[in-house]
């Protein structure tokens, strides 16, 4: 029963990590219909912005550090997020989907390749905040919940409050839905349709960016391909719960995390990327629309 409930919550802690990568996908699909595979480089320079924050601002490794981190980290991720929008998608707006796509994939390999050639492709290393008084291991609260998953739950659960509260609670989130519905008509009736997209990357870009600071701390390691991986599997939870709806994007997330976590408990860690891709080719065979998703025939 212990066992069950430490994995459980290892399952919450990955699913929360993934849900926030997967809402920036589900966001820019809702309002462009298109898969920004560059979500997951934005992630990765996110870390490394807040390694760099937390390693050079006076009371290295203190709590203090760590939240200007995250802070920092969600901006660059923001101006990150919004320079791939200007450069690389907004002249190609209106052009088929397929060729946004292959830029799509272009953009993520290139950032890859330029983070490797300034960081020599080395790893680095988050100094970690949530430790014993030796360093040696991390604060429990006991029995199961050590300090680093509270904080990366909280910390999602949080920047997914603030997310709920944009999108259906602000002006802006109006615009963004409406967008989403109809961009002509929205144009239409006088909403800046440009801005908005601008500010979904932006908010897209934030959250990736500073949800990296939570994976910093949890995971340790920082390196030019880490939102590679990441950002496949975000990619899959957005479409198990529905690309285009924010909850279908927590809980794709959330029952990715567990699918992860309970194959490596109970069947082999071996398997623990393969459960992804294999859930994705389940979807798209039984419910290409995933679970909140509608299926919305295309007109020609």
């Amino acid at each position: 029963m212990a066992e069950l409930v430490q994995q459980i919550v290892n399952g919450v802690s990955n699913g929360a990590i993934y849900a926030l990568i997967a809402l920036g996908y589900t966001m820019v699909y809702g309002i462009l219909k298109l898969i920004n595979f560059a979500h997951g480089e934005v992630f990765m320079v996110g870390a490394f912005s807040g390694l760099l924050v937390q390693r050079y601002m006076p009371g290295n490794g203190g709590a203090l550090s760590l939240a200007v981190a995250i802070v920092v980290a969600g901006i660059v991720g923001a101006i990150t997020a919004l320079t791939i929008e200007r450069v690389a998608y907004r002249p190609l707006r209106g052009k088929p989907r397929i060729i946004v796509l292959i830029t799509a994939i272009g953009v993520s390999i290139f950032i890859q390749n330029v983070v490797a050639l300034i960081t020599k492709a080395s790893p680095f290393f988050w100094q970690p905040v949530f430790v014993t008084a030796n360093e040696t291991a991390v604060y429990a609260i006991e029995p199961f919940l050590t300090w680093a998953d509270a904080f990366v739950i909280g910390g999602a659960a949080l920047m997914m409050g603030l997310l709920q509260f944009i999108v259906y609670r602000t002006r802006m989130g109006k615009a963004m839905r409406a967008v989403s519905q109809n961009m002509d008509v929205a144009a239409l009736m006088g909403i800046n349709t440009s801005r908005v997209i601008a500010f979904t990357f932006v908010l897209a870009g934030f959250l990736a960016g500073a949800g990296a600071v939570l994976v910093g701390q949890k995971n340790g390691a920082v390196n030019y391909g880490m939102g590679l991986l990441p950002g496949l599997k975000a990619f899959v939870a957005a479409v198990l719960g529905g690309i285009g709806s924010i909850p279908g994007a927590l809980v794709g997330g959330l029952i990715l995390g567990f699918a992860e976590t309970f194959v490596s408990a109970y069947v082999s860690s071996s398997y623990r990327d393969a459960i992804a891709f294999s859930i994705l080719i389940v979807v798209l065979l039984v419910r290409p629309s995933g679970i909140f998703g509608k299926y919305v025939p295309e007109k020609v």
